[in-house]
């Protein structure tokens, strides 16, 4: 079911995405060579203590996983494209790091994603992680009352299969509030003028996620988390959660 939500939600869920913006900041400046994933999500953990928000992540267990989510961030590195559990691996030069975080202030939920470089990076990793975020953009500026949820996905894919980048079947944003995940379903890919009517009060997730070889497929790791290309090749996600206004698309989850 698909909820709209109020003025006074929508300026709750402000209050969460500010708390994720500030710490995906944070955790950012914080990945260097070195430093271990599990001591980002330590810091991620402070953040949330200290701004008095709780964590979307943590002991969350959808019906696929074997496990409840053990962290507050999932860190993906490089060939991990997305929901890497944090532990004890050190981030090298070079690596390509995608950190994504949820937050809920009085239930109401934000959920981001950024990627980023580790020290120096390549040009291929600047411009795989460019070309994604260039999508999110897109597809933000499609969220507007009048089009349609497939105007969003089409922008989307426009940007990436333009820039000849694989795109992980099957997954991509989905509706929040009280909860997490909510309905509606956000595809990547899709037909412009198809789909739900964009409403203000509704608060989309919209998260593009490119695959470096152009290829679509994915494997789930041992971990039953961990969503990887099938052939080693480097991955990024960007993420923002979006409400539609009278007044166009607002990102409740930016600085």
């Amino acid at each position: 079911m698909v909820v709209l939500k109020s003025a006074s939600e929508l300026a709750t869920m402000r209050e969460a995405g500010r708390v994720v913006a500030q710490t995906l900041k944070a955790v950012g400046d914080a990945a260097a060579p070195g430093v271990t994933l599990r001591e980002l999500d330590d810091l991620a953990r402070e953040m949330l203590a200290a701004n008095g928000a709780k964590s979307s992540f943590l002991h969350y267990h959808p019906s696929f996983a074997p496990i409840p989510y053990p962290a507050v961030l999932c860190l993906s590195v490089n060939e991990a494209i997305v929901h890497g559990i944090p532990d004890d691996r050190r981030l090298q030069p070079g690596d390509l790091l995608s950190i994504d975080f949820g937050a809920h202030i009085d239930g109401y939920h934000g959920d981001s994603a950024v990627t980023v470089g580790i020290g120096e990076i390549d040009a291929d990793a600047q411009r795989l992680s460019d070309t994604c975020r260039a999508a999110l953009d897109a597809g933000i500026a499609a969220a507007r009352p009048g089009n349609r949820l497939g105007d969003i996905s089409h922008a989307v894919q426009t940007v990436c299969r333009a820039a000849r980048y694989g795109m992980p079947t099957g997954y991509g944003g989905h509706g929040v509030g009280t909860a997490m995940h909510e309905d509606p379903h956000v595809p990547n890919e899709g037909k412009p003028g198809r789909g739900l009517a964009l409403r203000p009060g509704l608060v989309l997730a919209i998260e593009p996620m490119v695959v470096e070889s152009g290829s679509d497929r994915h494997r789930l790791q041992r971990d039953g988390w961990t969503v990887s290309t099938v052939d080693g090749s480097r991955a990024a996600h960007w993420e923002h959660t979006v409400a539609i206004t009278d007044d166009g698309p607002v990102i409740l989850t930016a600085l």
